[in-house]
């Protein structure tokens, strides 16, 4: 069939595209917005910084900007040598490519070639260190924070009460539950809303928005039991959703200070760092969740699927020794009545 035969034929799918008419600069500019929601706020913005310490290489050292397989293994030994973690290191490259391809299309290919390949490998052998991590809270960590604040009226010290037990059982990253400080990487997308609670006997349950290995964006549901042991994260939930509800009973966000405000990430480390050393962040919550219920006996599959990871990342945050896990779990079996 030659051009000259085609013929739009009248359709109910044609004149639906008819009534809604669209310009090529509307739908240049809306393919542009996906283009960009295609990245998360955060990672988009380490990304920028990463490409923009590339440019700066390059130029520094009147190399081309174009990523070729030497210059990418020129930049990966320069920021070794700046003492630069490796594994960031790996982000960057990752970065590099994402903000490059549009002008560079083979970045990939040269991010993949054997000589990247071989410098990254041979950083690790002559610089790796080791990671130094947060340490993971402890169920004995918590009865600190409840010994103050179990019982407190305030609004503000029932909401990051509840905040910790939800986070440290739900094995909840920080920012999950707080905005980030630089408002320019806040999206309302992300806030958990009131509406999406449910609550039963046993449990209380939210809906968690858009997180990490969530690939469809269809939200994946956080469930806090009651059959949970230590401190009862639900009595702290519901004490400081029954203080939320009277103050804000028309605010849709479910996580609220007393000022109406969002929580932000720094308002959540001051209140942390009150009860604990700078060794203790707001992934302790999330390493000590899942270091809590390995101790306990659970399988390696049901804390992958209660935390939520797509891959096994999160055997990094189990953060006792294997031999020690399982000593005090035989200890904790032989202990229990029969």
């Amino acid at each position: 069939m030659t051009r000259s035969h085609l013929a739009v034929r009248p359709s109910y799918r044609t004149k639906q595209l008819v009534s809604i008419p669209l310009s090529l600069e509307k739908l240049l500019y809306e393919r542009q917005v996906t283009l960009d929601a295609s990245v998360d706020l955060n990672t988009s913005s380490s990304y920028s910084s990463a490409c923009n310490m590339y440019l700066c290489f390059c130029q520094r050292l009147n190399l081309p900007f174009d990523p070729t397989p030497e210059t990418l293994s020129l930049f990966v030994v320069h920021e070794a040598l700046r003492h630069l973690e490796l594994h960031s290191i790996n982000t960057y490259l990752s970065g590099i490519c994402n903000k490059l391809k549009p002008f560079y299309p083979r970045v990939r290919l040269a991010r993949r070639s054997p000589l990247v390949r071989r410098t990254l490998k041979g950083t690790m052998r002559l610089y790796s260190q080791p990671t130094r991590r947060k340490r993971a809270l402890a169920p004995d960590d918590l009865d600190i924070v409840a010994a103050e604040l179990a019982h407190s009226t305030l609004h503000d010290d029932r909401l990051f009460f509840a905040q910790l037990l939800t986070g440290f059982h739900g094995l909840l990253r920080l920012g999950r539950m707080v905005w980030p400080d630089n408002p320019n990487l806040r999206s309302s997308r992300k806030l958990t809303l009131r509406t999406t609670i449910a609550t039963s006997p046993s449990s209380i349950s939210f809906l968690l928005h858009s997180h990490k290995s969530d690939c469809f964006f269809d939200g994946d549901r956080v469930l806090i039991s009651t059959n949970l042991s230590g401190i009862a994260p639900i009595n702290a939930f519901t004490a400081y959703l029954a203080s939320r509800d009277n103050k804000f009973p028309f605010h849709p966000q479910l996580w609220l200070r007393g000022n109406r405000s969002v929580p932000t990430r720094r308002w959540f480390i001051s209140r942390l760092h009150k009860f604990f050393p700078a060794d203790i962040s707001g992934h302790s919550m999330r390493s000590g969740g899942a270091t809590t219920l390995a101790v306990a006996g659970v399988s390696s599959t049901s804390i992958q699927a209660i935390g939520r990871w797509s891959s096994d990342a999160w055997q990094v945050y189990i953060r006792k020794h294997p031999v020690l896990v399982h000593a005090q779990i035989v200890t904790e079996r032989f202990a229990a009545p029969h």
